[in-house]
């Protein structure tokens, strides 16, 4: 299935969450998309509960159907809690680490300067955006694309960056200290719910 390139406040409002995590798209309109957006609705079923948390997330981190199976699968293996590993490992993913240390201002933004090779992981050139990022590794712009203007006014509009990742301004690097806790992630994803979509 090809990736979804429409405008990303449509998405947002359809499952009533900000994906960006700013809560701008909702800011204006709060309700869905569309001439019944509006409307009152009925109580929604146990599965339209489900399906709506699992589009949540996989609609925040930009990931297609078919990779985000995997990964839930793969969390699946992990000791520890279900969910919370699935969390991680989407974390920890290169392109939401280049966009939690402020290179890009969205995901999607992030997901394109991995893409066109401007990212190294250790030194080295990584251009797959689902790379999946380990504690200690450092993650950078090649030499000559720090100077890129899109990076520079994103770097500006950081205010915070999260607590398991260290950033260097000096040589304009990052280091993806841990993987985070459940408690650093957002608050108003209920995993739980993901999990029992898919183990149905």
């Amino acid at each position: 299935m090809a990736r979804y390139t429409g405008p990303s406040y449509k998405k947002a409002r359809r499952v009533g969450f900000s994906i960006s995590e700013t809560g701008k798209e909702l800011a204006r309109r709060p309700y869905r998309p569309g001439q019944h957006g509006n409307d009152r609705r009925g109580k929604e079923s146990d599965y339209g509960t489900q399906l709506k948390e699992k589009q949540k997330v996989r609609f925040m981190y930009g990931v297609n159907e078919r990779q985000f199976k995997k990964t839930f699968n793969e969390a699946a293996k992990m000791k520890g809690v279900h969910g919370t590993n699935f969390l991680q490992l989407l974390e920890s993913r290169l392109d939401n680490i280049v966009y939690r240390i402020g290179f890009s201002s969205t995901r999607r933004g992030a997901r394109q300067l991995v893409n066109h090779g401007h990212v190294t992981v250790n030194g080295k050139k990584v251009d797959i955006p689902s790379y999946r990022v380990k504690p200690g590794d450092v993650i950078s712009l090649k030499e000559k694309d720090r100077n890129l203007k899109v990076v520079a006014e994103a770097l500006q509009k950081v205010t915070k960056r999260v607590e398991f990742i260290t950033y260097d301004e000096g040589k304009m690097e990052a280091t993806f200290v841990r993987l985070p806790e459940r408690n650093e992630l957002n608050a108003d994803i209920n995993e739980a719910l993901i999990v029992e979509f898919y183990n149905k």
